[in-house]
């Protein structure tokens, strides 16, 4: 018999983590559309080259005045509007997205203010194209910790500020949008295990300046890396999660390039129904793609009751991640 100093401690019971689900999902785009023949006819080519070659028929183009924070401020009521929240319930907002307004301050604040958060924590996530799949890895992180209750994440670009009109490997890329989800404890679309990555020796590849802020990119090396990347990814975070590919019901990748989707496909099996391809009219918006895709599945009917959905994304840096997603209908 234990004497009360020799007494074993008790063990206290393991708490289970809060689950984050997606409650709310809302987007913005500029009101301006360029169509890729347009573009074209400025660098010399035929008609019909740049969208067989990138799958792109046009993208939004913010005007000149214009400002980032703005177009994710709309993309965030409009998540908040879907989920019936308001805005005094946010206590956490983050903004995936490397074309701020300015240096500092961050826009994560900014939009936290706009959208009447007052008080809310706000930081911007800067992973370039994986941006809103970290900043939902962050979210659920901080509702799993009970360290927030109601998370913001956006993704917002403006990247037509920093795309060469006359470069032809990116003048026909890069489109303007943003898209945001409102994640929440216990309710709507539960996010199961991430899967983050990087590898800082392929920065080189895609490159923006601090001396020009122009996006330059080695295209051929590029669509190899991230279809390789985007391959893997997403085998190792359906395997994270217990599941195998075939039961994966929609895949929402990073909408980079038409071509890039199609070669993912193919080396995953997937079908194309399965895989979500939303780029002709909005082009790669960077943070903003992997939202705005997610809308435009939903808008199509192909996001049901119960579907897993994979969102995934590779970007500069180089970095990638995945997250797998079982929706609700909200």
């Amino acid at each position: 018999m234990h004497s009360p100093a020799e007494a074993p401690a008790a063990v206290a019971p393991r708490r289970e983590l809060a689950s984050a689900g997606i409650v709310g999902l809302g987007t913005a785009l500029p009101p301006n559309a360029v169509p890729s023949d347009v573009i074209g006819e400025r660098l010399g080519l035929a008609s019909g080259w740049i969208e067989r070659r990138t799958g792109i028929g046009s993208r939004r183009r913010a005007t000149t005045t214009m400002r980032l924070r703005d177009l994710a401020a709309d993309a965030a009521r409009a998540a908040l509007a879907n989920a019936g929240a308001d805005p005094s319930e946010i206590d956490t907002v983050l903004v995936a997205t490397m074309s701020a307004d300015e240096v500092t301050p961050n826009a994560a604040p900014q939009v936290a203010h706009a959208i009447g958060a007052t008080g809310a924590g706000a930081f911007d996530i800067g992973a370039a194209c994986t941006g809103f799949v970290s900043g939902l890895t962050v979210g659920a992180a901080l509702i799993e910790s009970e360290r927030a209750h109601n998370v913001l994440v956006v993704g917002a670009e403006i990247l037509s500020r920093y795309t060469d009109p006359d470069d032809r490997p990116t003048a026909g890329l890069f489109g303007d949008g943003a898209g945001a989800v409102l994640l929440a404890p216990g309710r709507g679309g539960t996010l199961g295990r991430s899967v983050l990555g990087s590898d800082g020796a392929a920065a080189p590849f895609i490159r923006a300046s601090q001396a020009t802020r122009l996006i330059r990119m080695d295209g051929h090396e590029t669509f190899k890396r991230a279809v390789r990347t985007l391959v893997a990814n997403s085998v190792e975070t359906v395997a994270a999660n217990g599941l195998e590919l075939d039961e994966i019901d929609l895949f929402v990748l990073h909408q980079a390039n038409g071509r890039i989707l199609s070669a993912v496909a193919e080396s995953l099996g997937v079908e194309a129904e399965r895989m979500v391809d939303a780029i002709a009219e909005v082009g790669n918006t960077s943070a903003a793609s992997v939202p705005l895709a997610l809308a435009s599945a939903r808008e199509r009917g192909l996001l049901r009751d119960g579907s897993r959905v994979l969102l995934g994304a590779v970007g500069a840096g180089f970095t990638w991640g995945a997250v797998v997603v079982e929706w609700r209908q909200t």
